[in-house]
């Protein structure tokens, strides 16, 4: 598993080191090239028909242990009202987040399951924060830190630092829509080299334009068999397929409204060590809000990261040529 990491990254740095631009890019959540038009978390009053199923996402912030600079964690938007949020019967939500480190933030199991339950805020809690509806953060950026990498968990698996943030809707019934950046800067957003996001459940918003392709990347480790790809109301108004360097394209279950759909595929050995592409095909312009997990054989949630692991992953076609004596 090490060194299957270890390998997807020695691919992605030359990526990410292309140009300050793409860096940047790389180190916004979502990122750019997933086409998510927001994360987001519900109040806990809210009717979980509305796309979130429990009211709580956890993401992880990866450092490289090479890294001894400060880094910030900036949130957009956090508050709820205004210009990006969904109002459902007056601005009535509070959002709490959440900011851990230290031994157990993601090494505790509970703290990779794809529900809140148990021992999921494991960890040093290094600042915790509340938002209502509040002009100072309506369509402004929030930031935490400087955080000192060291005060991360050291997490051998990938070779890094990890920060981990809860959000959790506390009251209300709106839905919060904020999106994240790991950055060298506490006012703008610079890039940390090597840096990376992930989470293992994704509550998000697709973008609401017919034919828009969203795509996640979950990775996959040398253990994985196969995989269980599970989604909750995606409204039946997305096409989902699969793909990868073994898989071009394979057709992938959507869930209906207010309900749960999934579904199980093998892996082969060759996509070992490199992220999937699960690739979301918008089938209209209606606002939709769903929610993603993947699971092993077993039922181990693996990481969905901002930025693919390997690079986007591209088919390879294999000629199986006969040659008749």
């Amino acid at each position: 598993m090490v060194l299957s990491f270890l390998r997807a990254v020695r691919g992605l740095l030359p990526l990410v080191l292309l140009s300050s631009a793409l860096g940047a890019q790389a180190q916004a959540v979502p990122n750019p090239g997933e086409n998510v038009a927001f994360l987001v978390t519900f109040g806990s009053q809210a009717d979980k028909s509305w796309g979130d199923d429990d009211f709580t996402q956890t993401f992880f912030f990866l450092i490289p242990k090479e890294n001894r600079q400060p880094v910030y964690i900036r949130v957009f938007d956090p508050d709820c009202g205004g210009q990006h949020d969904e109002a459902k019967y007056g601005w009535n939500t509070t959002t709490e987040f959440s900011l851990y480190g230290g031994p157990g933030s993601h090494s505790t199991p509970d703290a990779r399951a794809t529900e809140p339950k148990g021992q999921f805020r494991a960890g040093t809690l290094l600042k915790q924060v509340k938002f209502g509806a509040d002009k100072a953060y309506d369509n402004k950026w929030y930031t935490f830190g400087p955080l000192n990498p060291l005060e991360g968990e050291f997490v051998p698996e990938f070779d890094g630092y990890v920060f981990k943030l809860v959000t959790q809707g506390k009251s209300g019934d709106d839905g919060n829509l904020y999106r994240y950046f790991l950055s060298t800067s506490p006012t703008q957003n610079v890039a940390v080299e090597g840096g990376n996001a992930f989470t293992y459940e994704y509550s998000f918003r697709l973008s609401p334009q017919k034919r828009a392709k969203t795509h996640l990347y979950p990775f996959v480790n040398d253990r994985v068999v196969s995989i269980k790809q599970s989604n909750f109301d995606v409204d039946g108004d997305v096409a989902l397929k699969i793909f990868s360097v073994a898989k071009n394209g394979h057709p992938a279950k959507a869930s209906g409204d207010n309900a749960w759909a999934s579904s199980t595929h093998l892996i082969a050995d060759k996509e070992h060590g490199l992220s999937l592409d699960l690739q979301l095909t918008s089938l209209s312009k209606a606002t939709n809000d769903l929610v993603f997990y993947v699971t092993d054989q077993y039922d181990v949630a693996l990481p969905f990261f901002a930025v693919p692991l390997g690079g986007p992953p591209r088919y390879r076609y294999e000629v199986d040529v006969k040659i008749r004596k």
